[in-house]
């Protein structure tokens, strides 16, 4: 394709909604090397650890500024039974995880364990509880053992197993997949349940919880309505109490073949490109959709909407345990990183939360650890996080991409330049990605509404698309400084180079 030139219009003086840092948020599963081996490798280690939990895993996601960590699932969740995961380790009960590799789980890491790995992280909690398999007594007692500071049966429980305070735990999930591995459910009988076990999920003192009901899978938008139909009357009643859950989830996995064949993570077609980025697009007519339904019922955005599990999902790397989906993680996962990161700001009003699955040696991780020499590896996915860490609780600018040339695939035109904007404190941070496999583009920054000052650009990019980081080359994908930023006279002119990321900080004034 010809080099084209490409606008992006950003109005700085015209601030939209407010970018939660949550839409940077985490999920850690028992699941594979996640917790252990990632995030646990216990205390007898040789690697350096603080109670058990690795140091340079906690070191590297502190550098993200990580918001929030989802924890114990997952389909995980709803096999999970708390107490089982309380008191002396070598007491511990154990328990099958039937769904992630039919391994014996020993309950080693527990609430405590990771209740503490919030604190190392200086995350918040969003602890997922057991709809599918569990009981109402087993979810209230567990949020009273967590949250509750005086000599109540659970609070005195939690003091025996070594804490005296309560800890903060500000997000709770109902249930995981209710329409699937959480018990196969339907909607308005699943519903009927949220309301339910909402009820129980009880703030103890000044710790208010915001409970997110377990919502659709990809474009179910049934299950949505059925959810919010739900939730009664909004807005406060006469003589009714809010809203029993505050927030409803969605799920949504990029890949590029069917489920039983889903693709590799490092061996693709130029063509497997194209249809992953835009297939990662298609998180914006879902945001967009499930808003709409919610709208109708909801048109004062009260109720919030939580992509609680969304990445790549790839064929695991050859030679590891299917059940612990285990993937390689190059440039391409990148940029699918950083075309939901613009659709969520564009989302702000509505979405409030993001949860990227998963953290450590699953799925889209941040981070990867080699079980033979310890190493710690950081992907090109953690960069774009890293990069983007001046989003957190900005305000969203609209980006208005004018220009860009387009490719039908999968049934979709995919712009091949995406963009989004946001300002903070004086500086407004833009984020570019050029889509093309193997065509570089100039974007002309059209910047209104307010005098520029200093500038500064990142860029994340490689000399091959399926580019990734390994223990022997642990920064072949990694942001560097970009020199290609030049004034113009509409504000600057930035050169992207072919499947690339940059990030573009420009001072402001009025």
């Amino acid at each position: 394709m010809s080099h084209e030139t490409t606008r992006v219009v950003v109005n700085l003086d015209l601030p939209g909604a407010r970018i939660s840092r949550h839409l940077y948020g985490h999920f850690a599963e028992h699941l594979g090397r996640c917790i252990y081996g990632g995030f646990y490798v216990g205390e007898d280690s040789e690697i350096p650890n603080e109670g058990g939990i690795r140091l340079n895993v906690v070191e590297a996601l502190r550098a993200l500024k990580i918001p929030n960590l989802r924890w114990p699932g997952g389909c995980f969740a709803d096999d999970y039974h708390w107490k089982d995961g309380i008191g002396p380790r070598d007491e511990r009960p154990r328990m099958v995880n039937s769904h992630w590799g039919d391994v014996v789980e020993d309950n080693s890491f527990g609430t405590h364990e990771f209740m503490q790995l919030c604190e190392m992280l200086g995350a918040d909690a969003y602890v997922n509880g057991n709809v599918g398999s569990g009981t109402v007594r087993e979810m209230s007692e567990w949020i009273e053992y967590l949250t509750r500071a005086d000599d109540s049966p659970m609070a005195a429980l939690r003091r025996q197993n070594g804490r005296d305070e309560p800890w903060k735990v500000p997000f709770f999930g109902i249930g995981n997949e209710a329409w699937g591995c959480g018990g196969n459910m339907r909607a308005e009988a699943y519903t009927d349940l949220a309301r339910q076990y909402s009820t129980y999920v009880r703030n103890h003192g000044d710790n208010k919880v915001y409970r997110i009901a377990a919502g659709a899978n990809v474009d179910d938008y049934k299950w949505t309505a059925a959810l919010m139909r739900g939730l009664g009357c909004l807005g406060g009643c006469p003589g009714e109490d809010s809203s029993p859950y505050q927030a409803l989830s969605l799920h949504y996995y990029t890949m590029t073949g069917p489920w039983e064949d889903k693709g590799s993570a490092t061996e693709f077609t130029e063509d497997e490109w194209y249809v992953a980025l835009s297939r990662a697009f298609r998180i914006e007519e879902l945001l967009t959709r499930h808003s709409t339904v919610m709208d109708g019922y909801d048109p004062d955005k009260r109720v919030g909407l939580v992509l609680d599990e969304w990445g790549t999902w790839w064929n695991v790397e050859p030679g590891t345990n299917p059940g612990f989906l285990y993937q390689q993680n190059s440039l391409r996962d990148a940029l699918v990183a950083s075309v939901h990161f613009d659709a969520f700001h564009r989302h702000a009003d509505r979405l409030v939360m993001a949860n990227i699955a998963q953290t450590v040696n699953v799925l889209q991780a941040m981070l990867l650890t080699d079980p033979d020499s310890g190493a710690l590896v950081k992907t090109p996915t953690y960069h774009v996080f890293e990069m983007n860490t001046g989003h957190h609780d900005a305000d969203s600018l609209e980006a208005h991409v004018v220009g860009s040339e387009t490719r039908a695939v999968d049934g979709r035109e995919l712009p091949m330049v995406s963009a989004s904007a946001s300002i903070k404190d004086g500086r407004a941070l833009i984020s570019l990605s050029n889509l093309e496999a193997t065509a570089d583009r100039t974007v002309v920054l059209d910047l209104r509404g307010a005098e520029l000052g200093s500038v500064s650009a990142r860029i994340l990019t490689a000399d091959d698309t399926a580019a990734h980081n390994t223990p022997e080359n642990p920064d072949r994908v990694a942001p560097v400084a970009h020199d290609g930023v030049r004034a113009h006279a509409r504000g600057l002119e930035v050169e992207l180079p072919a499947h690339s990321y940059v990030t573009v900080s420009v001072e402001v004034a009025a």
